[in-house]
């Protein structure tokens, strides 16, 4: 826990002193959920991933759960609307996208900690409705359910919640028992998001639990098979003298005082930057970790560009670096924290896409940034040449590439001075750019600002 919080992975847990005591005493098995909504995770997602790589590197067994299961319904956590419903072979597709991050970032195998990789469509696509709802739903209270945040904000502003997205929360509770039952799994760790849907995880196990401990009574009073608890607690009253002690009110206050087995929830903090801005996301799209949906040369610069303020909270919380080291790096100032942010994107790099690409991104910063080259990994876009035809626009090629979300946009950038060509800067938005200022490989570098390049090829 020590760790955890010098890093800063901690926002909310359960019972922190027990965790704390119980993390130093044996090894703790912890399990984070994730959805297979895309077919890549994005850096949201990256600081639970190294919360999984911290416990590990300290001893302890993280269970990566795959929602294969809870996909096909969709968490309304922080969603205005419905997310889309997703095919099972796009479930399926995304799924096995998804698992190839992991093997960056955490030990796979059979050792006693060593990652597990567990899907939850394992159990949950072999529920049986009727079942279920007698087994597990009298435990949840519809009350409790409606002061969820994410099924309270959409009721508050009137949005539509339906039936589907309203079961997400019972199916991600009882995950977490299956995976008590079946692994020993006695911490769920999720973002600040996930605080009632994982309360609500702990609070089943323990119902279960608390049942458990009265049907001995109830086999001794009926002489067959443990009962339910609505046929457990009658057993009970009619065992005892004092009868008002087993009333229903007495019995699920009861049901309240257990301790779920020594099980604990742990939420980690949503990753924004020092302005309050959500990360995640740029103007060109999702920052994703897998290198097929953003290169490594991008997932690089992405990391450069953090603002001096965030450098040594990143530095805690997305690389392995000692905390000594980080003070130092954090500590300097003026133009010394330019280098401080280069090592924080080698660093992030290396773990996400291995070494080779860390140091590849890098020297292509280097080229394109500081020598006014172009590096081996500068984003390309090609242009077909009738598309060029006998020249277009300056603005309109800002536009084509993406460097400016729009044509106005271009024209804003180049009046600013912030647009170049093969270094040159554009001074005239119409400007026409013929075949001829590409280069004998048939290439043009486009620059926006000092931090956004692009090579343009006529293919």
């Amino acid at each position: 826990m020590q760790t955890m919080q010098e890093r800063g992975f901690i926002h909310q847990c359960t019972d922190a002193a027990a965790l704390d005591k119980r993390l130093a005493k044996e090894r703790v098995t912890a399990y984070i959920g994730f959805d297979c909504t895309a077919p890549s995770l994005h850096v949201g997602s990256l600081i639970q991933i190294m919360a999984l790589r911290w416990l590990q590197k300290t001893g302890h067994k993280p269970i990566v759960l795959m929602g294969g299961g809870t996909s096909k319904v969709g968490d309304p956590s922080g969603k205005d609307e419905a997310r889309k419903m997703i095919t099972p072979d796009a479930i399926a597709k995304n799924l096995e996208s998804i698992q190839s991050i992991f093997e960056h970032f955490l030990s796979f195998g059979t050792g006693p900690n060593d990652a597990l990789m567990v899907n939850n469509a394992t159990w949950l696509d072999k529920l049986n409705y009727i079942d279920f709802l007698r087994e597990y739903g009298r435990f949840f209270s519809v009350n409790r359910m409606l002061t969820q945040d994410s099924v309270k904000m959409r009721l508050e502003r009137e949005q539509n919640l339906s039936f589907l997205e309203f079961n997400y929360m019972i199916l991600q509770a009882y995950d977490f028992v299956e995976l008590n039952q079946r692994y020993g799994c006695a911490l769920q760790i999720g973002g600040s998001d996930q605080w009632g849907n994982i309360v609500m995880g702990l609070d089943l196990q323990h119902r279960i639990d608390s049942e458990r401990r009265f049907q001995p009574l109830a086999m001794e009073a009926k002489g067959k098979e443990p009962l339910r608890v609505l046929e457990v607690q009658p057993m009970i009253k009619a065992k005892r003298a004092d009868a008002e002690d087993y009333s229903t009110k007495a019995f699920m206050n009861y049901l309240n005082q257990g301790d779920a087995k020594g099980l604990f929830g742990l939420t980690t903090p949503l990753l924004t930057t020092g302005a309050g801005a959500k990360m995640g996301k740029t103007a060109a799209g999702a920052v994703w970790l897998n290198k097929d949906m953003l290169s490594p040369y991008d997932y690089w610069q992405f990391w450069r560009n953090t603002e001096d303020a965030d450098v040594g909270r990143f530095l805690r919380l997305f690389t392995d670096l000692p905390i000594a080291e980080i003070k130092k790096l954090e500590a300097l100032g003026g133009a010394e924290i330019n280098e401080a942010k280069k090592i924080l994107a080698g660093e992030i790099t290396r773990l996400c896409h291995g070494d080779r690409a860390a140091k590849q991104a890098a020297e292509t910063a280097k080229k394109t940034f500081e020598e006014g080259g172009i590096g081996a990994d500068i984003p390309v876009f090609k242009l077909a040449p009738a598309e060029l035809g006998k020249g277009l626009p300056a603005y309109e090629l800002f536009r084509l590439t993406k460097l400016a979300a729009s044509g106005g946009e271009a024209k804003r950038l180049i009046r600013g001075g912030g647009a170049r060509i093969n270094d040159r800067k554009v001074e005239d938005e119409n400007e026409l750019i013929s075949p001829a200022q590409f280069d004998k490989d048939h290439s043009l570098k486009l620059s926006s600002g000092r931090k956004k390049h692009m090579l343009v090829k006529l293919s």
